[in-house]
């Protein structure tokens, strides 16, 4: 005799909830508490309910009106955009406002732009002929594909995707990767880097704790921990070990900071490398 809060005889077990399910159908996705892969990127790139932002991890407000200013950083440590018929890699682009202004400005310049991601993502993107190469893919595993497709980069870039592949993968054979791909005299930009440690010293100010009352309209101090294990964040000495890495391999590695009018400025970090 089966009780009353027993499945009944016969009757299969409901399905466990598929959490990937949820992030291509919710209409409210809590960015904030989902740990994103490459899949669930792929996800939210479905979901219809979300902004093109929500579905490459932002909320609005924290990109909208500010593509034009994040594009100007990125060309100045990527000065070879200004040029003209160069090869640029552009991992992880999303779908947002920034790979489109990328891509116009690739136009312009007559530039071969190869687009790395999902082909979820890559679908939302344009195609234009002599322009844009479209590789689906995760990275580096679609490195072999991205060498097919060009022989080698002037330039890598890679915004604000660093941190995922940093949790979901191994970052010194991404860094590896991404060095392998540059020609003589090419430049990469691992950008938009969260880093612990920065927001730390950030938020140990007055200046920080004044912005993080102001943020969260509250009136309370900022939760800083210090002497524990970060894990699965990246502090200064990861970026101090990829620096190093790239060093070994005969690149110049350099921490740089961004433009003070992008909206996360004060607590995240770029990485140049340049291969002589």
């Amino acid at each position: 005799m089966t009780s009353p809060s027993s499945p009944s005889a016969g009757t299969p077990p409901e399905a466990p909830e598929n959490p990937l399910e949820r992030l291509r159908t919710d209409r409210g996705v809590d960015l904030a508490t989902v740990d994103l892969t490459f899949e669930g990127f792929r996800a939210l790139a479905q979901n219809p309910h979300l902004t093109a932002n929500e579905r490459i991890g932002f909320p609005d407000a924290y990109r909208d009106g500010f593509e034009e200013a994040i594009l100007r950083d990125i060309v100045a440590k990527l000065p070879v955009l200004l040029g003209e018929r160069a090869t640029i890699v552009d991992i992880g682009p999303g779908c947002a406002g920034l790979p489109h202004r990328l891509i116009d400005l690739c136009r312009q310049r007559q530039h071969r732009l190869v687009l790395v991601d999902s082909h979820e993502m890559l679908q939302q993107l344009p195609d234009v002929d002599g322009v844009t190469v479209k590789i689906a893919g995760s990275f580096p595993a679609a490195s072999s594909a991205i060498h097919d497709a060009v022989p080698s980069a002037d330039a890598v870039l890679c915004y604000s995707v660093f941190h995922y592949i940093f949790a979901d993968g191994n970052p010194f054979d991404f860094l590896d990767s991404v060095i392998q791909l540059l020609a003589s005299g090419g430049r990469a930009l691992i950008a938009d880097i969260p880093n612990i440690s920065k927001r730390r010293r950030f938020f140990a100010t007055e200046t920080g704790r004044q912005y993080h009352k102001t943020f969260t309209g509250t009136d309370t101090e900022p939760d800083l921990r210090y002497n524990e294990p970060s894990r699965g964040k990246i502090d200064d000495a990861v970026l101090l070990g990829l620096m190093q890495r790239a060093q070994a391999a005969g690149a110049d590695a350099y921490l740089v900071p961004q433009a003070s009018d992008l909206p996360m400025s004060n607590r995240r970090d770029d990485l140049l490398i340049t291969r002589a």
